[in-house]
């Protein structure tokens, strides 16, 4: 059997679960299935991408990353368009795109993808020449991500509470839409523009978006009072997003979105300023990821509660693994 060369690179700091012996563990795991580890640790923003850029020079045939989606979009941009395969192990407190392309969010269903070897070959979304991978969001989602990435707790809670919070003092912007030329006037309380079906944490901000169809799915949310908001809220996290009446959806290979002033816009989560004008396209084929052989249809509740009954199954795995680890 060929032996395969991986990096696996661990981010200390990201994310909410413990990342103790996973170095040791991977590599114990996958040498067993002829891929040989080498364990890296990074110690700032930009260390994974350049760690991966290597990695790619060097013709490892993978890259695994123990992380946020921080550090799996570095490591993503790293090797777009390469044949070096990313695999992730999910241990961010949204883990988007592995959400989205069915890693399992325990460690050894995410290393039984990579055992397997099937990839899928996934399409990226550029903004203003940034990529992202998932979702680019402007508006209110955007003014949360900048504001919830100076807080030093993170995690769900955390996230909910400044959500809540910045919506009591937030209002619509106007925004216009060019499509082809033709120019559609919005007044929304955000626009995300979807390469995947959510956000993480299973809020499906686009139920119907594929990774692989060469489209962005645009969403753009209408309402700003209370009540309206937290029926989509619901819906967000059932699936039927698209339903809602105050939501308006279409799917573009690209399009520019004109603001009246420059501001936060946020890249799979990560907060970033950018000017009035934004042009966003879908580039297909970017990116090839460890996936399941068959993706699985998305159905409005079925899914959105499959994937929540999992993350309680994982979330007991954890806690025992975590006690068994300290006696």
């Amino acid at each position: 059997m060929e032996t395969k060369k991986a990096l696996l690179i661990i981010n200390p700091v990201s994310g909410t679960r413990s990342k103790k012996g996973v170095g040791q563990t991977v590599t114990n795991h996958l040498r067993n299935f002829g891929i040989e580890v080498i364990v890296k640790e990074t110690k700032k923003s930009g260390d994974a991408f350049t760690m991966a850029c290597k990695a790619v020079e060097q013709n490892f045939d993978m890259v695994i990353t123990a992380g946020g989606d921080g550090t799996v979009n570095e490591v993503a941009n790293a090797l777009a368009f390469s044949n070096c395969v990313l695999g992730i192990l999910p241990f961010g407190s949204g883990n988007g795109l592995a959400r989205s392309v069915g890693v399992p969010q325990d460690l050894f269903g995410a290393l039984k993808l990579i055992e397997n070897g099937n990839v899928l070959t996934c399409d990226r979304g550029i903004a203003n020449q940034q990529p992202f991978y998932c979702t680019f969001g402007i508006g209110f989602d955007a003014t949360v991500s900048e504001k919830f990435a100076s807080m030093k707790r993170r995690g769900r809670i955390t996230y909910i509470r400044s959500a809540f919070r910045e919506f009591l003092n937030y209002h619509s912007q106007p925004y216009a839409i060019v499509i082809k030329g033709k120019v559609i006037t919005e007044k929304a309380l955000l626009i995300a523009v979807c390469n995947a079906p959510q956000y993480g944490n299973n809020a499906y901000i686009g139920p119907k978006a594929k990774l692989t169809d060469g489209l962005l799915d645009i969403t753009v949310v209408h309402a700003d009072n209370p009540f309206h908001t937290l029926l989509m809220s619901m819906d967000m996290f059932t699936g039927m997003l698209d339903k809602n009446r105050g939501i308006g959806t279409f799917k573009v290979p690209q399009l520019t979105i004109i603001r009246t002033s420059e501001g936060p816009v946020h890249l799979d989560g990560e907060p970033f300023h950018m000017g009035k004008k934004l042009d966003i396209k879908c580039e297909g084929k970017a990116l090839k990821v460890f996936a399941p052989e068959k993706q699985s249809e998305f159905t409005p509740f079925i899914s959105p509660i499959r994937a929540i009954l999992d993350d309680m199954r994982y979330d007991v795995m954890d806690k025992f693994r975590r006690r068994s680890e300290s006696k």
